[in-house]
C-alpha cells in the first residue's frame, strides 16, 4: 500500500475520529445492552479481521508471548467498550467519550509506574488542566443528573482499560512485530472471550436485537466502527506529525459533545463548555511528545501509531 499524501492523510484520520464519534448514537439508542453491544462489536470485527487476514495472507504471531499479550489486550479492550457504552447511557455521547479519551493520562500513569518515566513540566500541567476541566463537567452533571457519578466514573474506567489495552498492543510489538489484521483477530477474541460471561448475566434480558433495524445498526457498529473507522486512524497516524495527529484526534470528543448538543439536546451550560474546552486542550498537550533525553521512554508516539483508537 503506497502511502497517502499527508493532507488526504489528515482527512482520512479526521473522517475516522467523527464516525467513531456517530458510533455512539448507535449505542445510545439499539435496544441491546452495553456488554452486549460490545460482545457483538468485537465479534463482528473478528469476523472481518480473519477474512482480512485470510485474504491478505497475514499470519499470526508464532511468538506465545506475543499471542498472549494480544489476546489480554482484548480483554482490556471488552471491558473498555462495555464501560464506555454504560457511560454513554448514564450521561451521553459527548461527556462519556470526552471521559474516555483521558487513556492518555493513564497511559502517562503506566509509563511511571512500570518503565521508569519522568512526565514533563507540559505533562505535569496538562494533567491538572484535565482534573480542573472534569471537575466543570462533572459538577453541573452532578446536580441534574441522579447517574451522573456512575457515569463519570465509569467514564474513566473505561479510559484506564483502553490504555492498559495499548499498553499490551505494546508489549505484543515488542516480543514479535504482529501484522495489522492478525492482531486485531486475537485482540477480538480477548474481547469475545471477556465480554460473553458479563454479557449474558448483566444484559440477559437485553441481549439479543429485537428488530431488524437493531441488527443493521449492530453490524453497522461492528465493521465500520471497529473495522474501517480504526482502519483508517491506524492507517494515517504513521503518516502525520504527532502534533496535527494529536490536534486531529480531538475531533472524535468534539464531534460526540456536538452530537449531543445539537441532535440529543442534551442541555450543556458554560461551565461544562468551559470544561470540555480545558479537557480538549489537556488531552492535546498530553499527545505531544516527550522530551527525548528522558530514560526509559515509554514513547506514549509509538504506541499511538500501532494502537491508537484500537477501541472507537
Amino acid at each position: 500500500m503506497q502511502l497517502t499524501p499527508q493532507k488526504w492523510a489528515a482527512s482520512g484520520l479526521t473522517f475516522g475520529c467523527v464516525v467513531f464519534g456517530l458510533g455512539s448514537l448507535i449505542v445510545k439508542f439499539v435496544s441491546v445492552g452495553s456488554y452486549a453491544i460490545a460482545l457483538w462489536r468485537v465479534l463482528i470485527g473478528g469476523i472481518v479481521f480473519l477474512l482480512l487476514s485470510r485474504h491478505f495472507g497475514q499470519k499470526l504471531p508464532t511468538s506465545g508471548k506475543a499471542k498472549r499479550f494480544c489476546i489480554l489486550s482484548g480483554v482490556f479492550l471488552g471491558f473498555d467498550l462495555a464501560f464506555w457504552h454504560e457511560s454513554i447511557h448514564a450521561v451521553g455521547p459527548g461527556i462519556s467519550t470526552l471521559l474516555n479519551s483521558m487513556q492518555i493520562f493513564f497511559l502517562a500513569a503506566i509509563a511511571w509506574f512500570f518503565f521508569g518515566e519522568r512526565q514533563s513540566k507540559l505533562q505535569l500541567f496538562s494533567m491538572l488542566l484535565s482534573i480542573i476541566g472534569i471537575v466543570l463537567i462533572a459538577h453541573p452533571e452532578l446536580r441534574h443528573n441522579t447517574y451522573g457519578g456512575y457515569g463519570i466514573f465509569i467514564g474513566l474506567v473505561s479510559g484506564a482499560a483502553l490504555a492498559a489495552s495499548m499498553a499490551c498492543i505494546r508489549q505484543a510489538h515488542q516480543a514479535e512485530p504482529v501484522a495489522l489484521f492478525p492482531l486485531m483477530l486475537l485482540v477480538s477474541v480477548g474481547g469475545v472471550g471477556a465480554l460473553i460471561v458479563p454479557s449474558i448475566l448483566i444484559d440477559s434480558n437485553h441481549f439479543w436485537p429485537t428488530n431488524m433495524t437493531d441488527v443493521l445498526l449492530i453490524i453497522i457498529y461492528g465493521v465500520f466502527m471497529q473495522c474501517f473507522a480504526w482502519g483508517l486512524i491506524a492507517y494515517a497516524v504513521p503518516l502525520l506529525s504527532l502534533t496535527l495527529t494529536g490536534l486531529l484526534l480531538l475531533s472524535e470528543p468534539v464531534a460526540a459533545i456536538l452530537i449531543d448538543y445539537f441532535f440529543l439536546n442534551k442541555p450543556i451550560n458554560t461551565a461544562q463548555w468551559t470544561g470540555t474546552a480545558l479537557t480538549l486542550l489537556a488531552i492535546y498537550l498530553g499527545s505531544l511528545k516527550p522530551r527525548c533525553g528522558q530514560k526509559k521512554q515509554f514513547k506514549h508516539s509509538t504506541l499511538s501509531t500501532n494502537s491508537v483508537k484500537s477501541d472507537h
